[in-house]
């Protein structure tokens, strides 16, 4: 089959085409009528019919065009149209095709399976699969390792608070916040391992960052130190970004996302620790709502969220790790800085220009009696762990990872405001379908 992007060359021009696809836009006139061809890839070509022999088409219509390709300056998307000779119908769609060139959010999300024959949806979709196919070639390329954990799960990773419950057959289990205490099982035999997985959070926020369901990239390695993890997950994300603004200029272009500020990425990362970083927002006299509503100013163990992690980003050019979070803010499996108590061996990714939050990782606690511990003072029932506590029993060593989220990502190199336009079939508080 030929596609609209691959046809369109001097050296065709005077030639037979032959092209299939969809009525992605219709406009006619008096004796001719202008049909705007979409291919199965996104890519667009204008096709010229005598009125008479297209009357019947509709918006969507599958059809199979012929003509021969002529240059025309006139011609949208490149230049280039095809003069139709013959055509064959497909199928001849409804009349009442919901997406139109302007329409409202919620529209569009109730719409989502038709909505992603929208340009903008496409494009996205696009970019979305070049980050994901360059995050795979940075770990082959690297000799880790690709696992596949499972999503059906008894414990908690992140807070029982944002558990998904499901039954399973006469047990209680969960949907898997994260594939972290499973590629952590994996290492002693592996290796540098990682996985890309769902994660979902029942988290109930209605943040244009925030899904229930989300692409969770995850690496773990062992015999590492935080920097090795920190080194890892700057070059990962230098790697993806520099190379999907390559392969995806046309895309990026099409979404009018200025690349300059992508192409200056270096490595290493700016870093500030999360003293300097709470320092920094109280010099900005920075605010926090506290737990009545009330808002007050920042202070040392308050966690980072999207706001005040919009404030330290929004003039930023590039990615920053902040470190050194308190131990107490942190999960259990983090481990505790044996140079400086109180304080957490891990690393938080933010995006540039605001976009916050992007990866969080670090070093894993290794030692059983400290991991036992600190599962009591958050509540968890140390029994409800055992398999993973086998793994401090039976040779345990230093190892750390991370967690990159895919659609925040995505929202940051494409600068979209609104996460839900990062994924396919967005998954929140108030939308489960399509």
């Amino acid at each position: 089959m030929q596609r609209a992007n691959d046809i369109k060359t001097p050296i065709n021009v005077g030639k037979e085409i032959t092209i299939r696809g969809w009525v992605h836009r219709l406009r006619k006139q008096k004796e001719k009528t202008f049909l705007l061809i979409r291919d199965d890839r996104g890519g667009v070509i204008q096709c010229v019919f005598p009125t008479q022999q297209v009357v019947h088409l509709t918006i969507e219509s599958s059809i199979e065009v012929t003509g021969i390709l002529t240059a025309d300056d006139r011609a949208p998307e490149g230049g280039y149209e095809i003069r139709g000779n013959s055509l064959k119908v497909i199928n001849i769609a409804d009349a009442d095709f919901p997406i139109g060139e302007y329409q409202s959010a919620e529209l569009l999300l109730d719409n989502r399976h038709l909505a992603l024959r929208t340009r903008r949806m496409i494009e996205i979709a696009k970019i979305r699969s070049t980050i994901l196919k360059f995050a795979r070639l940075f770990f082959i390329e690297n000799d880790w390792m690709e696992v596949t954990p499972p999503i059906i799960v008894k414990g908690a990773v992140e807070g029982g608070s944002t558990l998904f419950k499901l039954r399973y057959f006469n047990e209680e289990a969960y949907l898997s916040q994260s594939a972290q205490l499973y590629l952590e099982a994996l290492i002693f035999s592996l290796g540098p391992v990682w996985s890309l997985t769902p994660s979902f959070r029942a988290e109930k926020s209605r943040t244009v960052r925030h899904l229930a369901e989300f692409s969770h990239l995850e690496a773990e390695a062992p015999l590492a130190s935080l920097e090795d993890v920190l080194r890892v997950e700057e070059r990962l994300v230098s790697y993806i970004v520099h190379n999907t603004v390559r392969e995806r200029s046309d895309s990026l272009i099409f979404l009018k996302r200025d690349v300059t500020s992508l192409k200056d990425i270096e490595v290493p990362f700016d870093r500030i620790s999360y003293y300097e970083a709470i320092d920094t927002l109280q010099s900005r006299d920075f605010k926090v709502v506290d737990a009545n509503g009330d808002k007050r100013p920042i202070r040392i163990g308050d966690d980072l969220n999207i706001d005040s992690e919009r404030e330290l980003t929004k003039s930023a050019l590039t990615p920053l790790f902040v470190t050194g979070y308190p131990i107490q803010i942190k999960p259990f499996y983090v481990k505790e800085d044996v140079q400086n108590k109180g304080i957490g061996l891990s690393a938080d990714l933010l995006a540039p220009g605001g976009f916050g939050e992007i990866a969080s990782g670090g070093m894993r606690e290794d030692d059983i009696l400290s991991i036992k511990k600190r599962m009591k003072i958050e509540g968890l029932d140390p029994s409800s762990y055992g398999w993973y506590i086998d793994l401090r029993r039976f040779g345990s060593v230093p190892h750390g990872g991370f967690g990159l989220g895919i659609e925040r990502l995505v929202r940051w190199l494409v600068d979209i405001e609104d996460i839900k336009d990062t994924v396919l079939f967005p998954r929140t508080m108030s939308r489960i379908i399509p």
